[in-house]
């Protein structure tokens, strides 16, 4: 059986990866993408999706531009991370496809609505979209099958703060309408994802198949490296969207526990840290799974394996 997925993502390397993660998978149909600010700007990101699904030969997937700013806060971009263009090193061509007409919450809510119970949502940048759909149809909550998230740092440094993830940090206010929503989501945080390292061993590996998808992957790749050589002293990369997109068809990589979740919207030092209350002091009911052990080898296997299959079927 096959899930039918949208993926709500702001590309960014790691989302550009996670893209050809789904593209690769049979478990997966992708329906649509919608792109979101975050790594780069909106205009940038959606570009940037509409070129990798045309790098992958998969412009049949439409794509929507979401929202070009967070609900309250000022924008934050992060091209120290990504590159001015979002995707590295890499330069892919201007893409021939357009994106849809409609706002990607629109088409949230009617993909959700028109098929209760069926559409997976794979949200992998900051959560204005899926904010901004909530509370323009609040029965989606009910109806979506289940919504798998990358963000948080729970017992985890920041990447951004000393305490807060990226995707939370940008939109914090959005994180909380989400995550106080009653969705069914399934969350990986930073816990789990900066155990699951991109090495340059793994590049060389793909670098073995000769085609534009490896060429893509190596030159969006060796910026990301750099990065993370120089700011966290990691010898290759975090690629934390693909692992969350792999949860959807391959759950057993994470161990996870049901968690009461907060995300800190107050000004200050904690703006936009996720924590858990592991010991459920004001006894409410969790209202996420939150992943908290991964077999990142696993997962790495996992995603080269898909990475080279994909290699092969495009030339």
């Amino acid at each position: 059986m096959t899930t039918h997925i949208i993926l709500d993502t702001d590309p960014g390397i790691d989302d550009a990866l996670a893209i050809l993660l789904a593209l690769a998978s049979p478990e997966i149909v992708l329906d649509g993408v919608i792109a979101v600010h975050g790594n780069v700007s909106l205009e940038q990101t959606t570009r940037n999706a509409l070129s990798v699904l045309e790098l992958a030969k998969a412009s049949r997937v439409p794509v929507f531009k979401g929202c070009d700013v967070p609900l309250v806060k000022e924008s934050l971009l992060s091209p120290e991370t990504h590159g001015a263009s979002g995707l590295g090193y890499a330069q892919l061509p201007e893409p021939a496809t357009k994106p849809q007409v409609r706002h990607g919450s629109d088409y949230l809510i009617e993909q959700i609505m028109s098929r209760p119970g069926e559409v997976t949502l794979v949200a992998l940048g900051p959560l204005t979209n899926v904010a901004l759909a909530i509370r323009k149809e609040p029965r989606i909550v009910q109806n979506v099958r289940e919504v798998f998230i990358m963000g948080g740092a729970i017992q985890h440094p920041g990447n951004t703060t000393a305490l807060a993830e990226f995707n939370t940090f940008v939109d914090p206010h959005a994180a909380h309408v989400v995550f106080h929503s009653g969705m069914p989501i399934t969350l990986t945080p930073l816990d789990v994802t900066y155990q699951c390292i991109f090495t340059p061993d793994d590049l060389n590996r793909l670098l073995k198949i000769d085609t534009p998808v490896t060429k893509f992957i190596a030159d969006a790749a060796r910026f990301y490296m750099k990065f993370h050589d120089e700011y966290q002293s990691i010898e290759g990369c975090v690629i934390n969207d693909p692992m969350t997109l792999a949860l959807t068809f391959m759950p057993e990589i994470c161990d996870y526990q049901n968690l009461v979740v907060d995300v800190d919207i107050s000004t200050g030092a904690g703006l936009g840290n996720t924590f858990a209350d592991f010991y459920n002091y004001e006894k409410k009911k969790p209202n996420m799974k939150v992943a908290t052990g991964v077999r990142p080898r696993m997962f790495m296997e996992l995603f080269l394996e898909r990475m080279e299959k994909l290699a092969r079927k495009i030339t």
